[in-house]
């Protein structure tokens, strides 16, 4: 499809703290995105936070240590408002849902 432009990141956070970013748009409408918080433990890098389309909807995975997730749908279809929230999210709250991940919330 002639239009259509992927973008894909990463950003190191600290040492053991990562942000990972992906996204899919046609003509300045997001068509799909992934956008992850995940840190190292133990030398892997384990999902603490993602946001993304898949299942076609747009919503939160939260994970623990032991790999399990809570799925919470975002309030919006609207996938531009939902990647700008995401992106948001995860770069103001990434230390409160390490703790939160690591057990001390």
């Amino acid at each position: 499809m002639t239009g259509v432009k992927e973008s894909k990141f990463a950003v190191m956070l600290t040492p053991k703290d990562r942000y990972r970013h992906r996204h899919v748009r046609f003509r300045g409408d997001v068509l799909s995105f992934v956008v992850q918080y995940e840190t190292n433990l133990e030398g892997k890098w384990l999902p603490v936070v993602r946001y993304d389309t898949e299942h076609g909807f747009a919503h939160r995975d939260l994970f623990d240590k032991k790999g399990n997730k809570k799925k919470t749908p975002m309030f919006t279809e609207d996938y531009n408002e939902a990647l700008t929230f995401a992106e948001y999210d995860i770069k103001s709250n990434w230390g409160i849902y390490k703790k939160a991940f690591l057990g001390g919330a």
